[in-house]
């Protein structure tokens, strides 16, 4: 990972700390959901990791979908136009939904996703993300599982990148404003 930690400023979260508490958030999950079969929505792609190691810990019937959004494209900040470019394969109508998502920022892509996901008549729908980064939002929404609350900083790795790169990372960390800049 040398060739791509040099671009990172400092690491925010550690491996250990994000499996603890992805672990206390599978037991969140766990209390509220057991016995009614969940279905966990991953957003793509940025969630996947995220989305991987939760229903790996959740001891409770689940089923899992994706669905792939953007607002971003290969630029730092949102462009505020959402696009699908993967929909659900499973209907969601009477279902327990939990969206899956990486990081809960402008809000933009969430707000929508719940508006659509809400039309679909799901007999709930929280939302469960790895980062809240409440200083960047646009839109009022707050997630029901927040793994943890990040400064409003460029973050990348456990599944979050910059332009395609990053994701692999097994931390969290900060990337160096130069990386970006650019643009």
């Amino acid at each position: 990972m040398d060739n791509i930690a040099k671009d990172i400023e400092r690491v925010l979260l550690s491996e250990e700390e994000i499996a603890a508490r992805v672990a206390e958030i599978s037991a969140d999950i766990t209390r509220d959901y057991g016995g009614k079969n969940p279905l966990l929505i991953s957003v793509l792609r940025g969630s996947f990791i995220f989305m991987a190691d939760l229903v790996r810990s959740l001891p409770i019937e689940c089923t899992l979908d994706f669905m792939a959004v953007s607002s971003y494209g290969k630029k730092s900040a949102t462009t505020g136009a959402v696009k699908i470019t993967k929909d659900l394969d499973l209907d969601i109508e009477g279902r327990h939904v939990i969206i899956v998502e990486d990081i809960l920022d402008s809000g933009l892509t969430l707000s929508f996703m719940m508006e659509l996901m809400s039309a679909k008549r799901p007999a709930s729908i929280r939302l469960c993300t790895l980062l809240d980064k409440p200083a960047r939002r646009q839109k009022p929404i707050q997630a029901d599982y927040v793994g943890f609350e990040v400064p409003d900083e460029f973050v990348v790795g456990y599944g979050l990148d910059y332009a395609d790169k990053y994701r692999n990372l097994p931390y969290i960390g900060v990337l160096k404003p130069c990386i970006y800049c650019k643009e």
